[in-house]
């Protein structure tokens, strides 16, 4: 194969991936322009069109997909054959690509990470944050990272965090303004901070325990985020009732800018797990990174 035909052939695998040329262009450091000409070029000297373009998707035509089919495992072979040969190197290098939640890079990676980067300086570690459950697989992801009872039971499971609980906390002045809650279900007559769910697009339900009892609560308010740390932000600002990780509020509220509310009905889940595929071959890089974070038996 020549030069500029492996080039076409990643080109259009990536687009075909990603379905889209800007995210494409972006992880092949090309500019678009130049990734749609690739393309063009491609299409022309098959004499077939591959991809479908809309203004506002890009999908595999029929041909694109039975290219994409036979295509695919080829390059996964010889990327995992890179991998392979940079084991013969002393030390592991190469790239790591994790999925966690915002919550996880502060409860979990940032107290390790400065550390691990610089024992391992020819490793180069990406985390994208992503509260949705991502398929990890299908977009190239080492790892993802959930609470340990959502992670599938295909997968393999590392513990790398404690587990956390959590707790209702709201601001003095939102509480001297309205009354505090005697239980979950006084919730629904407070301004309470969603959690949009990026999944399923549903607002996510707060969750309690009484006498091993689980339910959750569905909650209403006028402010709703993707993210626990704005979240915090606007129990800080008053704005109301925000669900979060104790490990995360604690600081406020010794410093009394955050107060808490219904402390015995708050639960505890099983800690972050860093979760993959259990037919992986995982590179020394990644084999590094998890040896770094895992949770130490004590």
């Amino acid at each position: 194969m020549r030069r500029d035909e492996f080039t076409e052939m990643r080109a259009f695998l990536e687009v075909a991936r990603e379905r889209s040329f800007t995210r494409a262009a972006g992880k092949l450091g090309v500019t678009r322009s130049a990734l749609s000409h690739t393309i063009r070029a491609l299409e022309e000297r098959l004499g077939v069109r591959l991809l479908s373009r809309t203004t506002r998707d890009v999908a595999p035509t029929a041909a694109g997909e039975r290219l994409m089919g036979n295509i695919e495992p080829l390059f996964q072979s010889i990327a995992a054959e890179i991998r392979a040969i940079g084991a013969l190197r002393d030390k592991p290098s190469g790239n790591v690509r994790i999925v966690c939640p915002d919550d996880a890079i502060e409860l979990v990676f940032r107290p390790k990470l400065s550390t691990f980067l610089r024992d391992f300086p020819d490793i180069s570690v990406e985390l994208i944050i992503d509260n949705g459950f991502t398929n990890i697989v299908e977009r190239q992801f080492d790892a993802g990272v959930r609470l340990g009872e959502a992670v599938a039971r295909d997968m393999v499971a590392v513990r790398i965090g404690p587990d956390v609980s959590y707790a209702v906390v709201g601001s003095p002045d939102y509480i001297a303004r309205r009354s505090i809650p005697r239980s979950p279900q006084d919730l629904v007559n407070h301004n309470c901070v969603n959690l949009r769910l990026p999944t399923s697009g549903a607002l996510y339900a707060w969750e309690f325990a009484e006498n091993g009892r689980e339910f959750s609560v569905r909650v209403d308010g006028q402010l709703t985020l993707n993210n626990i740390g704005p979240a915090i932000d606007a129990a800080l600002d008053g704005v109301g009732f925000t669900y979060a990780p104790k490990d995360l509020i604690g600081r406020y509220v010794e410093s009394g800018q955050l107060r808490e509310v219904l402390t015995d009905w708050c639960p505890t889940f099983q800690g972050y797990h860093l979760y993959y595929p259990s037919r992986r071959n995982p590179s020394p890089a990644f084999a590094a990174f998890v040896e770094a974070f895992k949770q130490r038996s004590r």
